[in-house]
């Protein structure tokens, strides 16, 4: 089913208008959870020390922050039935909700008890931005909260199932934005006009469960959409959905893909890191199992691969060989579903118990400070001009020392 709204004139390309201070999708602008600035960042922070806004929220919400120029994008759900919708724009500067709008489920509401329907993250543009949820709704917002399109998938395609609840994200690659449904019903991944909201193509996938979140690739050969299944690694192009190599992984998704200079880092068994071998196949480079994470995904940052394990153990891996260089272990007993990121040459990894760890990146491992927010973390954060937007299931908060 899909309905109209406001349609802004003008190219809706990702790229256009994108700057450092953008991180306007699941993990980043280059999808590896870095942050591209040249800023510093604060370690360590309290209620009194570099928090500079805290905004109180009031629905609860497992997606993570996505910033594009001067707004933040927010999704969080609530209702008896997980069956409200809500999307939520912020201002980056204060923390002001500038303006919240709400949807009505029309697919199942079943999820995990630790998720909701709000856990895929959001991606924007200079535009607006385009959220997903776990129901199979779609919906895109001009950055004034004006409704450009909404579609019910689940009324386009009645068998989509979820069963545990989906958080695969969705991403905009070469002016397309692209859908991963993979679930226990019908199954696709499709690229969808953001202008309009109709179907540019649409490429039937494994009926699966999987929680992974596609990237963009740049090659010579042009643009490449790299999803995770359960068995395979496959690449798309973005302009038609034609897969264009495939790679097996023998193993279930539930963390996403990394990039890593000219590698992509797939996290199965481990992380496997696999390169283009000439234009239509990949071939692995190395594999490290210690690497592991139950939901993290890898971060990659000078030649250097990190990850935290379900027990919380930080893993620092040499990129170019998988060589496991250290491990540390963080003080937390919590469980890690958000993704570590690094920024300012500082690694910061969230356990849903609010601890939030903060080590030093290189060589050898250092621990810089440990911070309690005191409410629980299910969403990566995000990095933008200078600070920290780290989201709670409570709060917003932005975290620098300006």
């Amino acid at each position: 089913m899909l309905k109209f709204g406001f349609v802004l004139a003008g190219s809706l390309v990702l790229s256009a208008g994108l700057s450092a201070q953008d991180w306007p999708q699941f993990r980043g602008p280059n999808f590896s959870g870095v942050s591209l600035e040249k800023k510093a960042l604060p370690a360590s922070w309290s209620e009194k020390e570099n928090i500079l806004w805290k905004t109180p929220l009031e629905q609860r919400g497992v997606s993570s922050p996505v910033v594009f120029d001067d707004r933040i994008y927010l999704t969080a759900n609530s209702g008896f039935r997980l069956d409200k919708l809500h999307v939520l724009c912020l201002d980056k500067k204060t923390g002001k909700i500038l303006w919240q709008r709400e949807l009505t489920a029309t697919g199942n509401t079943g999820c995990h008890p630790k998720s909701n329907m709000s856990a895929p993250t959001p991606v924007a543009d200079a535009s607006g931005v385009y959220a997903l949820f776990a129901t199979g709704d779609l919906a895109a917002f001009e950055k004034d909260g004006k409704l450009r399109w909404y579609r019910s998938l689940v009324s386009d395609y009645p068998t989509i199932g979820n069963q545990v609840g989906m958080s695969s994200s969705p991403i905009l690659a070469n002016n397309t934005l692209v859908i991963p449904m993979v679930n226990s019903g019908e199954s696709f991944i499709a690229g969808i006009d953001p202008r309009y909201g109709n179907n540019i193509w649409k490429t039937e996938r494994e009926k699966d469960t999987n929680w992974s979140t596609p990237l963009t690739v740049a090659y010579k050969s042009g643009t490449q959409v790299v999803m995770m299944g359960k068995n395979e690694v496959v690449s798309y192009s973005p302009e038609s959905g034609k897969a264009l190599w495939k790679f097996p992984t023998g193993s279930a998704a539930a963390a996403s893909p990394t990039i890593a200079g000219d590698k992509i880092l797939v996290p199965a068994g481990g992380v496997v890191a696999i390169a283009m071998d000439g234009a239509d196949k990949a071939k692995e480079v190395w594999k490290q199992q210690k690497l592991f994470a139950g939901y993290s995904s890898p971060v990659f940052y000078e030649d250097r691969v990190y990850n935290i394990s379900g027990a919380g153990v930080i893993v620092c891996a040499d990129a170019k060989t998988g060589k496991d260089l250290w491990q540390e272990r963080t003080k937390t007993k919590g469980k890690y579903w958000a993704s570590p990121i690094v920024g300012d040459g500082k690694l910061y990894v969230c356990a849903d118990d609010g601890i939030v760890t903060v080590a030093k990146t290189g060589d050898k491992p250092e621990i810089l400070a440990v911070n309690d927010m005191k409410d629980e973390i299910m969403g990566t954060p995000a990095i933008s001009d200078g600070c920290i937007f780290l989201r709670t299931t409570k709060a917003m908060y932005c975290i620098g020392t300006k």
